[in-house]
């Protein structure tokens, strides 16, 4: 199902243009108005049942109109390969029509043969000689009846005095008022508008589909180089999933409206549509750039890109560590963020602020003490940690003092590296177990969790020639996902602390690693390990789709 935030609006009262630009247009989600074009003339003088085609005739069926000849009727697709333009005169396609209206009393044999003959001798001839069985394949699709881009295309700008914009978008700058006319049931191929859109039935009935641009991956947009890089290379109705396995879950991000003479629809730029419309329909749309692409500067083209490049991975990864990163228990925070009035005391719950790690053996014996001092929460979430290092760095590595300046370190933390970028395939949170419970510490809990283990070094070395538990937590454990995990745990840290605590904080956590530099550098290379995977995601997901065939190497 489509997310509540983007559920299709629907108004029985006309708004104003200030109600729609500030509460409709600025949410950028569809609307429909019901009514809202019953007081044009066009709505009882352009009505088939009551002469409206005899009107049109009279009107404009002299003009010459592009008409669209597809291939694959009823469905339109935008693909130049798929239809042709062809141009015809107006009353050729009015002849269409009333041939259509006609065909029913034909079958049933009860037409007269005045009538037969009267029908013979119309344009509808004309038209059968020119394009054969293909009465039932011509549309008039986005016939001009304004443009501003391009005046000379207008065809039919007789008609606007019929029409008139509606009342809420009396403050917007139009670029083209269009008429679209079917003479049987057309569907046009999934597509979207590079404009802001209102959608007018003046006659007949449309249904019309639609899929937010948050959609894009499920219905494979057409490549970006391509005429119809707008339209879904999907046919929905009977995807191949075996070419495009995503359109399985296309309809649970669609709505569907119906459009009865004299509603309007207002779709926004960017999200994707598919209009069915009945025998004999008459539409008529407006559009209108939108004000961000108004207000776009080309040499600005380059600066938005990376911006939205940056706001997708930014959410790919987000989604990766979803809500997993919770805060410490109530009683905890509370017990860190009370002592020292509300300052954060980095030396485990309510101990001497000045009782950083020295080597005096006072001090190590009394920091030893102080880990039963620490919150339950806290304590366990060290154990795990501990045991994790334990379990996994291997009995040789454990035997001898892990030195990170060394060949063999150095070489120990490249293979780990690269196993660890391989490990960057952004799974669930769930499934890396340090990540877990980094991301399950408040950031408080979590800086007291890190002292601890650097104390343990100085007292686990003295008695039991244990390996430096920290220093091999982030050297041989820190996978890309934990990496990122904890450097924004360390971004929270970081607000919640003053200066000098946060100071001291780190002078601590980098002193348990012979070489500080290396320690910042693993931390930072699975993070941009772990971002880069998310960026590779995002091509694939919002990029890669856009061709049909191979993804394109970037």
């Amino acid at each position: 199902m489509a997310e509540e935030s983007l559920r299709v609006c629907q108004f029985e009262e006309i708004p104003s243009p200030r109600e729609f630009i500030s509460q409709i247009e600025s949410r950028n989600i569809p609307a429909v108005f019901k009514g809202c074009v019953k007081n044009w003339k066009a709505f009882s003088l352009w009505d088939p049942s009551s002469g409206g085609l005899d009107y049109l005739l009279e009107r404009v069926g002299s003009s010459m109109v592009d008409a669209m000849l597809s291939r694959s009727a009823p469905v339109f697709y935008g693909d130049i390969r798929g239809h042709e333009r062809v141009q015809l005169p107006f009353s050729t396609f009015i002849g269409y029509c009333n041939e259509n209206i006609q065909k029913p009393r034909r079958d049933c044999e009860v037409s007269s043969e005045s009538e037969r003959h009267e029908l013979e001798g119309s344009d509808t001839k004309q038209g059968s000689m020119l394009f054969g069985d293909a009465l039932q394949q011509i549309y008039l699709a986005q016939v001009p009846i304004m443009s501003i881009e391009n005046e000379e295309r207008v065809q039919l700008g007789t008609l606007r005095e019929d029409i008139q914009r509606p009342a809420f978008l009396e403050t917007k700058e139009l670029a083209s008022i269009n008429l679209w006319m079917n003479n049987a049931h057309s569907r046009s191929s999934t597509h979207y508008d590079p404009h802001q859109n209102v959608l007018c039935v003046v006659a007949g009935c449309k249904q019309v589909v639609l899929w937010p641009p948050s959609a894009s991956p499920f219905l494979y947009p057409m490549p970006l180089y391509g005429e119809a890089s707008n339209h879904s290379a999907v046919n929905l109705e009977k995807p191949d999933l075996s070419i495009h396995p995503r359109a399985e879950q296309s309809m649970e991000y669609s709505q569907k409206v119906i459009l009865h003479a004299g509603d309007a629809l207002f779709i926004p730029e960017g999200w994707f549509h598919q209009v069915d419309s009945e025998d004999l329909t008459i539409a008529v749309n407006f559009w209108w750039r939108s004000d961000l692409m108004s207000g776009m500067s080309e040499h600005m083209d380059a600066y938005y890109l990376r911006l939205l490049l940056r706001r997708l991975t930014d959410k790919q990864m987000n989604r990766v560590l979803g809500k997993s990163i919770a805060g410490a228990s109530t009683s905890e925070r509370h017990t860190i963020e009370q002592h020292n009035n509300g300052q954060a005391d980095y030396c485990y719950n309510g101990s001497d602020k000045n009782c950083a790690p020295e080597d005096s053996k006072a001090n190590v014996i009394r920091e030893k003490l102080m880990l039963h001092e620490l919150e339950p929460p806290t304590l366990k979430a060290l154990q795990e940690l501990v045991s994790l290092v334990h379990d996994r760095v291997n009995v040789a590595d454990q035997s001898e003092r892990v030195d990170s300046t060394s060949t063999k370190g150095s070489a120990f933390r490249e293979k780990h590296e690269h196993v660890n970028c391989m490990k960057a395939n952004l799974s669930c949170l769930e499934n890396d177990p340090v990540a877990c419970v980094l991301s399950n510490l408040h950031p408080l809990a979590l800086q007291n969790v890190f002292l601890a283990m650097a104390c343990m070094k100085l007292v686990i070395l003295i008695q039991h020639n244990f390996p430096r538990t920290l220093e091999a937590l982030m050297l041989h454990l820190l996978s890309p996902v934990a990496a990122e995990v904890l450097t924004r745990k360390f971004d929270e840290m970081d607000q919640l602390t003053p200066e000098e605590d946060r100071n001291k904080f780190y002078e601590v956590f980098y002193g348990a690693f012979d070489d500080q530099c290396a320690a910042m550098d693993t931390i930072l290379s699975g993070k941009e390990c772990f971002a880069r995977q998310a960026f590779q995601n995002v091509l694939d997901q919002y990029l890669g789709i856009c061709f049909d065939g191979p993804k394109p190497s970037v």
